[in-house]
């Protein structure tokens, strides 16, 4: 064998050992690399780690103390598929964070400290199916359109926050939805929620702990499960008057009667100005004659 032939195993020992060490160079500081993968797992990192390979499918920092998540070096990842930053610190507005991840197919932002879900915090998530957002004890408002691009979502966990409103029109829509987690909120089931419990119940949407989805106010509906509440709003909501529509009902009553007399009374005036044009038309026929 000629002496290229047997260097040429060594070399392409060189060339691959060469390579893995190239990929062990790139890999983030405290962070563990594999094949398209980056992980950080509790590390204790303060910042978005640096120096994450561009064609990164998979990154890893849960467990840590990250509270910002940078725009920028986010839309770099672009071929990015999965991300989980569980257990961190982020609560600073999300809104257009993930501007440039359209192939991002797994976000897990549970156990942080979000407060607020725009239409502009998960919009440019086009192909996202999961989306786990629990364990957010300050997230208390989901605008109705948040989720109106995301139609491929199939997975979304919105349990253990401070919601106590949902409307019906953020998740009914939403063509592929087939898991919907809402359990140990802090619901408050009044007329105005009527419509998501019917929804609930009727919908083949699959609800996780549905034991503990339950009502936290009125105090007569406190710890009831959600769907065996339906027929009681349903009662007190389509039977019974509070005291503002009584109000309504009297201000509707008195606009109708001020409308009639005022009605009236113009009708009168006419009458009376009729009859008199009249009477002095006859008036002057007769001295003509």
């Amino acid at each position: 064998m000629s002496p290229l032939g047997r260097s040429w195993p060594l070399s392409l020992m060189f060339l691959l050992g060469m390579g893995m060490s190239s990929e062990r160079i790139n890999c983030p500081s405290r962070c563990s690399c594999q094949y398209l993968e980056v992980n950080c797992t509790g590390q204790q990192l303060q910042e978005f780690p640096a120096d994450i390979p561009l064609d990164t499918r998979q990154l890893i920092l849960a467990a840590n103390n990250v509270s910002y998540l940078p725009v920028v070096e986010l839309s770099f990842l672009a071929d990015l598929v999965y991300l989980d930053c569980s257990k961190n610190l982020l609560g600073e507005d999300l809104d257009f964070t993930f501007i440039g991840m359209t192939k991002l197919v797994y976000l897990d932002l549970s156990f942080n400290n979000l407060t607020q879900v725009t239409s502009s915090t998960f919009s440019h998530l086009l192909s996202l199916v999961v989306l786990k957002i629990s364990d957010n004890p300050n997230l208390v408002a989901i605008e109705k359109d948040a989720f109106a691009n995301n139609t491929w979502l199939r997975h979304l966990d919105v349990s253990r926050t401070g919601l106590t409103f949902l409307d019906i029109s953020t998740v009914q829509h939403l063509p592929n939805l087939r898991f919907l987690g809402l359990s140990d909120n802090l619901w408050h089931c009044n007329c105005s929620f009527l419509n998501f419990i019917t929804w609930m119940t009727e919908s083949n949407i699959h609800f996780p702990d549905v034991d503990n989805i339950t009502c936290y106010t009125p105090e007569g509906l406190q710890a009831l499960r959600m769907p065996a509440v339906e027929a009681q709003l349903h009662v007190s909501c389509l039977t019974q008057l509070y005291e503002k529509d009584y109000v309504f009902l009297c201000l509707i009553g008195f606009c109708i009667f001020l409308a009639g007399t005022i009605t009236a009374w113009l009708a009168g005036i006419c009458a009376v100005i009729y009859k008199v044009h009249a009477s002095k038309g006859k008036e002057e026929e007769e001295d003509t004659a």
